[in-house]
């Protein structure tokens, strides 16, 4: 009899643990141009601490156009995330631009939450002044070009965010040549003026460079806060 009962509440643990995770809710992030997972590292260390299902996803962001990055990543998110309850985003620089372009074009569904990281939501004015460059090209590839700040470019003919989405942006730059081409604050590619886009719920500018804000306490901090809450 002992031994049945002892059965029977391992039976009930395993049942529930196994409730437990199909029940996580998921986040997927998204690393920047010409960038890797690498730089999102922390991020995810600190979202599975707070009990989310992490996808740090890879995607070949220098050789390949926006529509094409949007519909590989794409793939890669229904693919990891086909059992999640709920599926959020965290992205930074273009990858905010490709969950833009993915839910204009293919929703994600269950779609929770979204942070961006400093998005160029409407287009740097470092692509305007230098991106016929051929280094540049050579750097940052198709998906760079994209990222003008002309009307007709990619980024600014992309619809309105539907979905629920905050955008903390820095005001700080460890690169002086960029911001002498940006008007106004930046992050030194991206002012702040740029980053912010009609549909989001919340807006915040930190103290923070464009290459490292993923990584500050403070934002990892808000971003866990508005996954829960939905707000900063």
């Amino acid at each position: 009899m002992k031994h049945t009962m002892r059965f029977l509440y391992l039976l009930i643990l395993m049942s529930l643990t196994h409730s437990t995770l199909l029940a996580q809710e998921h986040v997927v992030l998204l690393h920047g141009l010409a960038r890797s997972p690498h730089s999102t590292q922390k991020m995810g260390v600190a979202l599975e601490r707070e009990g989310y299902v992490v996808h740090n996803l890879d995607y070949d962001s220098r050789h390949h156009t926006i529509e094409k990055l949007a519909e590989s990543v794409s793939q890669q998110i229904r693919k990891y995330t086909a059992s999640a309850p709920r599926v959020h985003v965290v992205t930074h620089s273009l990858g905010g631009i490709l969950i833009r372009q993915i839910q204009a074009t293919d929703p994600i569904p269950k779609l929770g939450r979204v942070v961006m990281l400093s998005p160029p939501n409407a287009g740097s004015e470092v692509v305007d002044k230098i991106g016929h460059w051929r280094l540049f090209q050579k750097v940052n590839g198709p998906a760079g070009q994209q990222l003008g700040t002309a009307s007709d470019s990619l980024v600014n003919q992309l619809p309105a965010i539907d979905f629920k989405c905050g955008v903390i942006t820095g005001d700080r730059s460890i690169n002086w040549i960029n911001s002498l081409m940006i008007p106004g604050k930046d992050d030194g590619k991206v002012s702040t003026e740029s980053a912010e886009i009609e549909g989001i719920a919340e807006f915040k500018v930190v103290h923070a460079t464009h290459p490292f804000i993923m990584k500050k306490k403070c934002v990892i901090k808000d971003v866990v806060k508005f996954l829960k809450t939905g707000v900063f």
